[in-house]
């Protein structure tokens, strides 16, 4: 990730219980290596850079603000990630932008010889909605397990595996 070094889960303990106690450094070390998909995230929800940015670094303030309520032994990923998700998707709302983004779906698609056709294929994702969209993006752009998936965007783990496979059938056959 961009040379961000990954920090352990004992080590993550320590830094939140740091940043708990107000130790601003604690906590900036704390997100370093979630930035990168953080931003991803809040860009495939809000499909702007700008607003993206915003969004992270609204986020961010946000995370610093409720870590207090944050549970020390939960993972700190999927947690900054729901907060990241719920800010990028109340800016798309305010703005009414819909999410524009790219999928790499070829391993969804039968092997062939043909080339994708990254324009065919947005546009059949700018024809789902945009849960179906958020969901996707989580899963195979940005590589999020199905647990930190539904954990970002707020779901049950039942629901994101449903919503992937009906959105994952939909775009097969917007895009064939």
């Amino acid at each position: 990730m961009g040379g961000v070094a990954e920090i352990t889960p004992a080590e993550e303990r320590e830094l939140v219980s740091h940043a708990q106690r107000g130790d601003a450094a604690a906590f900036a070390a704390l997100v370093r290596p979630h930035e990168e998909i953080a931003f991803r995230l809040a860009y495939v929800i809000t499909g702007s850079a700008a607003e993206a940015e915003d969004a992270t670094q609204d986020a961010l303030l946000k995370a610093w603000r409720a870590l207090g309520r944050f549970r020390r032994d939960a993972p700190f990923r999927p947690w900054l990630l729901r907060i990241v998700a719920n800010e990028s998707r109340n800016r798309r709302r305010s703005a009414g932008r819909r999410t524009r983004l790219a999928l790499r779906v070829a391993h969804e698609r039968p092997p062939t010889d043909e080339p994708v056709d990254r324009g065919a294929l947005l546009e059949a994702l700018n024809e789902l909605p945009p849960e179906s969209q958020a969901v996707l993006a989580c899963r195979y752009l940005l590589g999020l397990s199905e647990h930190e998936t539904a954990i970002a965007l707020g779901l049950r783990h039942g629901t994101v595996k449903s919503r992937t496979s009906r959105a994952l059938d939909r775009l097969r056959e917007l895009y064939d």
